[in-house]
């Protein structure tokens, strides 16, 4: 009963975490397989740094990090902005303590098959030539890869994708969406940069099938994001201690597991533009 419960929720099946046991999670954004390897070693770190046994609970969907949090399943967790903004909405008190040096001023990567000839494009000429293509977005909750995109593409071209594309897709992560523009299964699609400059790192992206074409402008995005409640649980000051662990994170095999040159704080607030944005999309109430 409680491993149908958990596939139900999309989280990948593990032992009940103890009382003590502070459980984080992250939104599945690029290859499940990689976010594992790279957030266990995160987990170690804030172990180390607070004393405490701390869990890292992969799950399968953006939406399942956020019905892992509201369920108090897991008490942190790496979200995006749109995701963050749903979750801390769900669960009164919840806070975003902590966000990427480059958080602040995030942007996508609009890419395209070489197939459809498109070239680069300035940032502040709308991509007129998008137009009539196949187009894949990331996941329907993405920041990255959906909400911000979409947003600017209404604000450039005046209509809906599902009015400007001959076929919109989702595909569900990033890493997923550049193999399905460089394959030719989409003919253009957007991705998180970070998301893309890993993957051309990694050898992944083959350049003489897909490139970048046009960059959106700046939004926020990532954060960590806590539970109102961990001082009880944890004792006085906990929340500030955990702060102060991801600020002070150094390692730079840790901060490449984001990637990240680093933390700064962060607070409610300071996404404000993306719950506004979503609002107007329709996508949160």
């Amino acid at each position: 009963m409680l491993r149908a419960l958990m596939l139900a929720l999309g989280l990948v099946a593990a032992p009940l975490a103890a009382a003590d046991t502070l459980v984080f999670t992250a939104i599945p954004d690029e290859d499940e397989t990689r976010l594992q390897e790279r957030f266990g070693a995160v987990a170690d770190y804030l172990a180390e740094e607070l004393e405490v046994d701390v869990r890292f609970i992969p799950v399968t969907s953006y939406a399942a990090s956020v019905t892992a949090f509201r369920n108090n399943q897991v008490q942190l967790a790496w979200f995006g902005g749109f995701t963050g903004v749903q979750a801390r909405q769900l669960v009164p008190g919840a806070r975003a303590i902590a966000q990427g040096v480059e958080d602040p001023q995030y942007k996508s990567y609009v890419i395209a098959n070489r197939d459809t000839g498109l070239e680069p494009m300035e940032q502040a000429t709308a991509p007129e030539a998008l137009r009539g293509l196949t187009f894949s977005f990331g996941s329907q909750s993405s920041t990255s890869g959906r909400l911000m995109p979409e947003y600017f593409l209404r604000e450039h071209l005046g209509e809906a994708p599902e009015a400007l594309f001959e076929r919109v897709g989702f595909s569900g992560n990033h890493s997923r969406t550049i193999s399905l523009v460089q394959s030719g299964a989409y003919q253009a699609g957007v991705v998180s940069y970070k998301a893309w400059e890993n993957e051309v790192e990694s050898g992944s992206v083959d350049p003489e099938r897909v490139q970048v074409i046009w960059q959106t402008p700046p939004y926020p995005d990532y954060q960590w994001t806590v539970r109102g409640d961990l001082d009880e649980r944890f004792g006085a000051g906990f929340t500030e201690r955990l702060q102060q662990a991801l600020i002070a994170m150094e390692a730079p095999e840790l901060l490449a597991s984001f990637p990240r040159s680093g933390f700064i704080p962060a607070d409610n607030d300071d996404y404000a533009m993306i719950e506004r944005v979503a609002t107007e999309l329709g996508l949160l109430d």
